[in-house]
């Protein structure tokens, strides 16, 4: 009996592992052969007045809610940030963090859980803005960008994220349309082991301060939704 049921689990074990194989060689691409340069600095132009920078670098506040769980309300001037999930409501200073204020059910946090709190808001912070703003952010210094000449001969934009010590960290390939509007990229992180997993930027919304906010997101095995989309001075 012992016999059969570890067969059985072992027989199991490798088709599991032979599906996700298959799925990982099926799925995984490497990053294309780029140039920086004139060409990948045109089309970052470009994309930018398709999503009219110039007017979110005017934009002081930015207020939206991630997956109808996390709440921001976001001073880009202060370099503030509340967010809120469930009964608990974090302040963020984006400019000292040890300045940054925890309440749970209205009540102000002194101690613990205070410092987790506010690493996790800080979390939830930097995912959830990057998938409403991260086309705006590909002039920031950390970022490098480059040229790609597609395999139907269209052009994409690759940018690559430097951490703390100038090393690449997470790269994404903007595929645009004609006029240089984003409408999806592909991925190389280091949270995710399959390489060039596709995400698209859907139902773009546009707010009163006359910016593009994306408010849907398509991955392989999930949804993201942008709602209560706010840009304002």
């Amino acid at each position: 009996m012992f016999y059969k049921l570890f067969k059985f689990l072992l027989v199991t074990a490798l088709v599991i592992l032979l599906l996700g194989a298959g799925v990982y060689f099926s799925l995984n691409e490497p990053i294309p052969p780029s140039k920086a340069g004139s060409k990948a600095e045109e089309l970052t132009q470009k994309m930018l007045k398709a999503i009219n920078y110039t007017n979110y670098k005017k934009v002081r506040y930015l207020e939206w809610t991630y997956n109808e769980k996390n709440h921001y309300k976001w001073d880009k001037l202060k370099g503030h940030v509340v967010v809120k999930w469930e009964d608990i409501e974090v302040q963020l200073n984006l400019n000292n963090y040890a300045k940054s204020e925890v309440f749970i059910g209205g009540v102000k946090m002194h101690t613990d859980p205070k410092e987790a709190l506010i690493e996790k808001a800080t979390s939830y912070f930097k995912n959830d803005s990057f998938w409403l703003v991260a086309p705006f952010e590909i002039m920031d210094p950390n970022v490098q960008r480059h040229f790609v000449e597609l395999e139907d001969g269209s052009e994409g934009l690759l940018v690559t994220y430097l951490d703390s010590e100038q090393k690449p960290e997470n790269t994404y390939l903007w595929l645009l349309n004609e006029d240089g509007f984003p409408n999806s990229f592909k991925m190389w992180t280091k949270k995710n082991p399959i390489g060039g997993l596709k995400a698209s930027w859907d139902e773009w919304k546009v707010t009163r301060a006359n910016i593009f906010l994306p408010s849907k997101h398509k991955l392989w095995l999930q949804t993201i939704k942008l709602t209560n989309l706010e840009a304002y001075n």
